[in-house]
């Protein structure tokens, strides 16, 4: 398995993380709501069940974290990619992103998608990404 370090980071891709600190990541993002009733059973799913789990850890803290959803031959998307607030504009989100890229690679992927939230246009920019011109994200209500 690959393990990327640096000055005391190391991102390396994982199927399980200490539930209270992926729920804090969750939280620091605003992702978390109380009325989800997110379980700890289904945090463990998340990881468990991610094509790839890239986590972004500092002293074996859980500060980041990003995923991709993938057949792992020829498509993926990632997703889920954030880092605690204390520890942001410090490039770690882009060396998550960037490792999750290198995996898919690895593994024959070579359409890599994702939907941005607002405001994280020029970060996806910078890492490559580009805006699908016609194309519109449905979700099903």
């Amino acid at each position: 398995m690959r393990t990327q370090k640096l000055n005391g980071l190391e991102i390396k891709l994982v199927r399980t993380v200490p539930v209270d600190q992926f729920q804090a990541l969750y939280q620091d993002a605003g992702w978390w709501q109380d009325d989800y009733k997110m379980t700890d059973t289904f945090l463990r799913r998340i990881p468990e069940k991610s094509a790839l789990f890239a986590g972004a850890f500092l002293e074996k803290k859980l500060i980041g974290m990003g995923r991709a959803l993938s057949d792992l031959c020829s498509d993926a998307y990632i997703q889920d990619v954030v880092v605690l607030s204390a520890y942001q504009k410090r490039g770690i989100g882009s060396l998550i992103v960037n490792f999750l890229i290198e995996e898919l690679k690895k593994r024959g992927v070579d359409w890599i998608g994702l939907i941005g939230e607002p405001g994280t246009r020029v970060f996806y920019e910078n890492l490559g990404f580009r805006q699908m011109k016609d194309y519109i994200p449905f979700k099903l209500e």
